[in-house]
């Protein structure tokens, strides 16, 4: 597992896995993606679970995959994006006591792509990026009484024709 210290944030600017609320065609993506992202593209993240949560859901670490959407901030905007992300997201800074998210950096692969020099069998090539995990007393809760989203794809945990959730 790939993970930095939160405390000293890389020197570049690490696009973002989103696996909830901020996938393109739902409400979030348009209210905070719209015109401040250059790409997109599917990715996975590796040893994490999925939770569904009242309203959104929230991957934690674990013996899963979560589907989700790699961003990367169009130019200029990238201060902007992330200070709109962490307030989303409730993430006041490291380890802070009223954080409903941590923001950590965490190795996503990229289905569909292969690494140069890869041989047959080897997984999709990764790449480092910011991802919003619940923070540690959401996790504990989540452990005792969450729901785990089996599939990894937060669309497919919520019931055909339901409510969409801010």
């Amino acid at each position: 597992m790939s993970t930095l210290d939160p405390g000293s944030p890389p020197t570049d600017e690490l696009p973002f896995f989103v696996y909830g609320t901020l996938l393109p065609g739902e409400p979030n993506h348009d209210l905070f993606l719209r015109g401040r992202t250059s790409g997109e593209r599917a990715a996975v993240l590796p040893r994490a679970l999925l939770y569904d949560g009242p309203g959104y859901p929230y991957a934690i670490d674990g013996h899963g995959r979560v589907h989700g959407t790699l961003l990367t901030a169009a130019p200029g905007v990238y201060g902007e994006l992330l200070g709109l992300l962490d307030h989303l997201e409730e993430y006041l800074g490291p380890g802070h006591p009223r954080n409903l998210y941590e923001r950590v950096v965490r190795e996503v692969e990229l289905p569909g792509e292969v690494a140069p020099g890869a041989r047959e069998g080897q997984g999709p090539p990764g790449t480092r990026a910011w991802v919003y995990l619940a923070a540690a007393a959401v996790t504990r809760s989540l452990r005792t009484s969450g729901s785990v989203i089996a599939e990894g794809r937060w669309v497919t945990g919520r019931p055909p024709g339901g409510p969409r959730t801010p």
